[in-house]
């Protein structure tokens, strides 16, 4: 399987009216056509096409599962979507989109969970359907009026925030990395953003799986990897084998540097760099 692109997002409208969808469900039915997003020369003639959502990100999820399953295997892990595990704040409704777990099941104790991917993805660019089965490129994200995947705020701030309950849940949750799945660019108003959050250890990355969105400039990575655009499978698995291969740990305090000196006087005096770092989270956890 190749990456995100125009023969996916086509793909998904062919599978999706073939299968259970009506044309209504997945484009507004405007005066010039039956459009994926309302064209910028046009109106919306008062319409909002929310009945998509739920098809395109059972879409996504499922997409991203066939596309990481191969990588998963080779490290000895499972792809699995909707990963609940209450220990790291991942409950019924608030699920793991997909993670990399030890065994194949939905329900995962943390020790089990070698990755997290948060998914915001959509529909990118613009398709007209003009009869059954016929599905028109007219043009990128820039040539409508939506905002999709991770252009969009909300996007950003709900993953985020998924990230930080995770993160603050509990000790299990300080070895697992998180990366946010995104199929567009983000903005200029996240660049800064996005390299705080990965140099903080929150998120370890955002990551477009969309080599070529538009072809006009856009943001392909920022100046600490905070997000990147992925242009192959092979570069996805390199990047994934790194996650993996570390003994990552997550921590946050807030400490007087009184303190913070203590905690790092009494690690010193552990023998090897691996007991003076078990030695100094475990203090500033305690503390």
């Amino acid at each position: 399987m190749g990456l995100w692109d125009v023969a996916t997002e086509k793909q998904f409208f062919i599978d999706a009216l073939g299968r259970f969808a009506s044309p209504e469900k997945l484009f507004y039915n405007l005066k010039s056509g039956k459009f994926a997003y309302v064209p910028k020369d046009c109106d919306t003639e008062g319409q909002t096409l929310q009945s998509r959502n739920a098809l395109i990100g059972n879409f996504t999820e499922t997409w991203t599962k066939n596309i990481l399953s191969p990588i998963a295997e080779k490290f000895g892990l499972y792809a699995v979507n909707s990963v609940e595990c209450p220990e790291i704040g991942l409950s019924k409704k608030s699920q793991a989109d997909l993670a990399f777990c030890t065994t194949d099941s939905k329900i995962q104790p943390a020790q089990n969970i070698k990755l997290v991917f948060e998914i915001k993805m959509s529909i990118v660019s613009n398709y007209k359907y003009t009869k059954p089965k016929t599905i028109e490129f007219t043009g990128d994200y820039d040539t409508h009026k939506g905002t999709p995947s991770l252009l969009r705020s909300d996007s950003m701030l709900k993953a985020i925030g998924k990230s930080i309950t995770i993160r603050v849940s509990g000790i299990a949750s300080t070895k697992i990395p998180i990366v946010v799945l995104g199929n567009s660019p983000i903005t200029k108003n996240y660049k800064h953003k996005v390299d705080l959050l990965k140099t903080a250890g929150v998120i370890q990355g955002f990551w477009s799986l969309n080599p070529e969105p538009t072809q006009d400039d856009f943001i392909k990575k920022t100046d600490k990897l905070g997000f990147q655009t992925i242009q192959n499978v092979h570069d996805m698995e390199i990047l994934v084998k790194d996650l993996l291969s570390k003994k990552l740990n997550y921590f946050s305090s807030m400490v007087s540097e009184k303190k913070l000196g203590e905690y790092i006087r009494i690690a010193s005096q552990e023998t090897t760099d691996e007991a003076r770092a078990e030695k100094f989270l475990f203090l500033i956890r305690e503390k």
